[in-house]
């Protein structure tokens, strides 16, 4: 009897889509099962075009949000490799981006700790990027230096870290992997 793979073609097919649907060019091709992957997830992400939506759908130029990134990893002390990393994974650079939970723009703020960090307009790239990159200085700062364990907090929030006294979920800990490679990726090229 052969294996029933019709949930793996409705997940392929999924990713199809949502390749499609964005507005950077991506070409996703299923290989034969057993395959190796071509890239890595990072590879993947550092193939994309990166231009951010900004507010009402306008485009934000990268050099801007570049400058948003500097300002605030100076401001509170944070590796701007660490915030660029964040937000590639996060929004993929996308002010506009909205998670299925809710989160919001490039740094993927919920709105009550857009709230807790003073963020009126999570939309507003200056605000979220300075709300977020504040957010993982008090996480890494929590976590006594501990950058995979304030990603993890960033990630799943420092109550679910707490109960799992560590990294709470394989989902968490994929996004800890994912970040650091980017973070550890944009030193090199620095």
């Amino acid at each position: 009897m052969s294996p029933d793979l019709s949930n793996m073609n409705k997940v392929l097919n999924r990713i199809e889509e949502i390749a499609q649907r964005c507005s950077q060019p991506f070409e996703f091709r299923r290989a034969p099962l057993g395959t190796p992957p071509a890239s890595r997830f990072v590879d993947v992400l550092d193939k994309l075009d990166k231009p951010g939506a900004g507010k009402a759908g306008a485009y934000t130029a990268m050099d801007d949000l570049r400058k948003h990134v500097s300002r605030s990893a100076e401001k509170y002390n944070i590796d701007e490799e660490l915030v660029r990393a964040v937000i590639q994974v996060e929004s993929g650079w996308r002010a506009d981006a909205v998670s299925s939970k809710g989160a919001r723009g490039l740094m993927q703020l919920m709105p009550g700790t857009a709230k807790m960090l003073g963020v009126e307009d999570a939309f507003d790239p200056e605000q979220n990027i300075e709300g977020g990159v504040k957010y993982l200085a008090q996480l890494t700062d929590k976590y006594n230096g501990d950058v995979e364990m304030a990603l993890a907090a960033y990630n799943a929030g420092p109550s679910r870290v707490k109960a799992a006294s560590g990294i709470p979920f394989a989902e968490t800990a994929r996004y800890v992997k994912n970040v650091m490679a980017l973070y550890h990726r944009y030193r090199e090229e620095e």
